[in-house]
């Protein structure tokens, strides 16, 4: 742990690097929890999680007063040949950013990651921020997202007659497919890692290794937790599930695209929305989407309504685009990709995927 030596007074700006003791990050997990609700992914032991996971570098910003945290920034950085580095609040996650009491506490925890962006000598800094953060240094925004969210009520029959007719029809025609769901941790991650191996073969991305969610399943025991849905004894469709204080958010998911006809997709949502009102959340969140895409129209359906994302990035090199997966040079490479074996995926994905933010 590298501890900077903070400004003069009361408040002091703290920089941790690498694993933090036990005692800091149980006073940054109730200085979160007294934000109130919000996702999993605010958990500072994320960064923790994404190094040995991804094999980033966690970094962890503070502004403190004595023994009390004020304001935090967890951060990861990313270092790879192929494309360069990058410091990230935090990779992989849709939220991320600074957590502070206010806004001098807020700019205080920036200026420093800046600073920190500068001495790595970074392409650049982005913080996915779910509110917009007022900072100079923050001038890049990127292309227009929306979080999807769900307000949950209190009970799966209200759940159910709150869908619209056609998608109670499609949930009654999967199950009357005799799919099968099942949960779990660990004991269920190679089930899940397969379908969705196969699916982001099939949309041309990259897969995240099956190291990521093994350490996300083992940090977070009973809070990250894996659906399955199969036909017999295959898996046909599967998800992620990260349960938050009052919100449930999926970060991964996927379905076997053979199998829509029996409506997987829409057996494994209905339970994760299930699973998420029996865990007495307040809140579904589908993840960040791009308005009027086939995505977008499909969380839209379950009754979800866009918030919007105030991502931000701080852009020292090229532009903060480059790397995204709808930018059009990258038309071809994501052709091609959809056309490798799902197992020579498997194998180089996991070291390409790291490297982007």
């Amino acid at each position: 742990m590298i501890i900077s030596p903070g400004r003069p007074g009361k408040t002091r700006v703290l920089m941790h690097a690498g694993e933090c003791p036990d005692v800091l990050m149980a006073r940054w997990e109730a200085f979160v929890a007294e934000r109130g609700p919000g996702p999993l992914s605010y958990h500072p032991a994320w960064p923790s999680v994404l190094a040995r996971g991804l094999g980033h570098t966690p970094f962890w910003i503070e502004v403190a007063e004595g023994d009390r945290t004020r304001g935090l920034l967890p951060l990861c950085f990313l270092r790879t040949r192929l494309f360069g580095r990058f410091l990230v609040g935090l990779p992989y996650l849709n939220y991320g950013g600074a957590l502070a009491e206010d806004e001098t506490v807020a700019r205080l925890l920036v200026d420093e990651a800046v600073a920190l962006a500068d001495r790595l000598e970074v392409r650049f800094l982005e913080l996915r921020q779910e509110h917009v953060l007022d900072h100079p240094a923050l001038a890049h925004r990127p292309a227009e997202k929306a979080y999807m969210r769900l307000a949950l009520p209190g009970d799966p029959e209200t759940l159910w007659t709150s869908l619209s007719s056609k998608v109670r029809n499609q949930i009654r025609k999967g199950q009357k497919s005799g799919l099968e769901v099942t949960w779990g941790g660990e004991d269920q991650l190679d089930a899940f890692y397969e379908v969705f191996c196969r699916n982001m073969r099939d949309l041309g991305t990259p897969v995240f290794g099956r190291r990521l969610f093994r350490e996300a399943a083992r940090r977070f025991p009973g809070l990250a937790e894996f659906c399955v849905v199969r036909a017999g004894r295959r898996p046909v469709a599967a998800a992620m599930l990260l349960h938050g204080r009052g919100v449930t958010e999926v970060p991964s998911a996927g379905a076997l695209r053979e199998f829509n006809h029996q409506c997987a997709n829409m057996i494994m949502y209905h339970n994760l929305l299930e699973r998420a009102v029996a865990a007495g959340q307040e809140t579904f969140d589908f993840g960040r989407s791009t308005p009027d895409t086939p995505v977008y129209r499909f969380k839209k359906q379950w009754g979800a309504v866009p918030a919007p994302a105030g991502w931000r990035s701080y852009v020292r090199v090229g532009a903060a685009s480059e790397l995204r997966p709808d930018n059009p040079r990258y038309r071809h490479a994501i052709r091609a990709w959809q056309r490798l074996p799902v197992a020579l995926t498997r194998w180089v994905g996991p070291a390409i995927v790291r490297g982007i933010p």
